[in-house]
């Protein structure tokens, strides 16, 4: 209830600063989910446990970012307000679970929270607060259960490789929107699911189809490693 609350604010707000003519600054969010096993898995990244543990099998959060509809976004917006953990103090165990750090070395996720706010949530400031930025990203994974659509329809992180469509398919039936699939590369040189990416509009409150993809390319055929 809370939370509708918010973003009940937060559209009145919108509404209003566009009845105004004030810029929000950005036309859309990226709500981007990373599997740990590829993260893990890839030469491009050494991977740490967070200092709280493995992490659970499961995506996990690795941003939500302003983005325009030219395929460009807005970065580092406000260097006066970085992020202060005080503020978002009754998320933290909610955000260790799902928004941990898997860069080295180990820690407890702080340092990735800070460069994410402050590269991407500064960027929507103006309709979302510290507190509201990383609730809204909370809400929108629970609300987008990616492991469980793409179990739905017998794709499995055991290794196995599995069409980039019907992924995509999947993830579709279970959020009702298309999603977008950045893989990366194993050891070996195979490509792998690394990320997906849902489109939220500039509210934060409702995911909407994804008025542009970012670049990048996956196989028709790609592997979900296990972690």
């Amino acid at each position: 209830m809370k939370f509708k609350c918010i973003a009940l604010i937060n559209f009145l707000v919108l509404q209003c600063l566009a009845i105004l003519g004030v810029s929000t600054g950005f036309d859309f969010f990226y709500f981007v989910q990373q599997w740990p096993g590829s993260y893990c898995d890839s030469d491009k990244f050494s991977c740490c446990y967070p200092t709280t543990g493995k992490p659970a099998a499961d995506f996990s959060i690795h941003g939500l970012w302003p983005n325009y509809r030219n395929g460009s976004y807005p970065q580092n917006c406000d260097p006066n307000n970085p992020f202060n953990e005080s503020e978002t103090s009754d998320l933290i165990s909610s955000m260790r679970r799902n928004w941990p750090s898997l860069s080295c070395p180990s820690s407890s996720g702080e340092s990735f929270w800070s460069h994410e706010w402050e590269k991407h949530g500064t960027c929507s400031e103006s309709l979302l607060d510290q507190h509201s930025y990383f609730q809204t990203a909370l809400t929108l994974r629970q609300q987008t259960n990616i492991l469980q659509s793409l179990k739905s329809a017998g794709i499995i992180p055991d290794g196995g490789s599995y069409s980039l469509a019907n992924i995509k398919d999947a993830i579709k039936n279970g959020t009702g929107y298309t999603p977008w699939i950045e893989c990366n590369e194993d050891s070996s040189g195979n490509s792998q699911l690394y990320q997906v990416y849902l489109c939220v509009d500039s509210s934060g409150s409702n995911l909407i189809e994804c008025p542009v993809f970012p670049k990048g390319k996956c196989g028709s055929e790609i592997e979900f490693p296990t972690f």
